[in-house]
């Protein structure tokens, strides 16, 4: 009975594996700051870019758990009543925890996404850590894989918290990152 268990656990994790997936992927962020307590700002958006690595984890059926692992640029340029305008560029190391739902190649995720500041350049500015350490998102996407290792996916990462507690003159914080990706990928154990 031992031996019969034991072959079909190795089955069954022979067969996770072989669905297995490992990939890379990169491209352009079009991020920006939301929140209504901006007064006095104008917001423009600023473009960047991720790339990274990712694994993709049956777990049944249709249903997989994909954990990446992204180096992201984000932020936004804000301009004040005087004209004047500053780039509050943001770097994170993101790392999206998505439910992914297979539809045949195409496919649609979403879940949370824990993102850790690495760096930041605030323009001419004398501010010192304007962004908090942690930063958390809701993602969505949805996304297509050739099936030869290609893919092409887009997503939408919505800020759960506030990007920074810093205060513009009377204005109190509460802008949250908003962030939309378009990535190439591509799965090194091509199924």
């Amino acid at each position: 009975m031992k031996k019969l268990l034991f072959a079909i656990a190795l089955l069954i994790s022979t067969s996770t594996f072989a669905q297995l997936q490992i990939g890379i992927k990169g491209g352009v962020n079009a991020s920006n700051f939301s929140g209504k307590n901006l007064e006095g700002y104008k917001k423009e958006g600023l473009v960047g870019f991720h790339v990274g690595g990712y694994l993709d984890i049956p777990v049944a059926g249709i249903f997989s758990v994909k954990p990446e692992v992204l180096w992201s640029t984000q932020g936004a340029k804000l301009e004040d009543a005087t004209g004047g305008k500053t780039d509050y560029k943001l770097n994170y190391v993101n790392v999206p925890v998505l439910a992914k739902f297979d539809l045949g190649g195409a496919y649609v995720e979403f879940g949370p996404q824990f993102g850790f500041k690495a760096s930041e350049n605030i323009g001419n500015s004398t501010i010192n850590d304007f962004a908090k350490g942690l930063d958390l998102s809701g993602a969505v996407g949805l996304g297509f894989n050739s099936g030869r290792g290609f893919g092409i996916a887009a997503r939408y990462f919505a800020g759960l918290s506030k990007v920074s507690d810093y205060e513009f003159g009377n204005t109190k914080p509460d802008y949250k990152n908003s962030v939309f990706q378009l990535s190439l990928t591509y799965n090194f154990l091509n199924n």
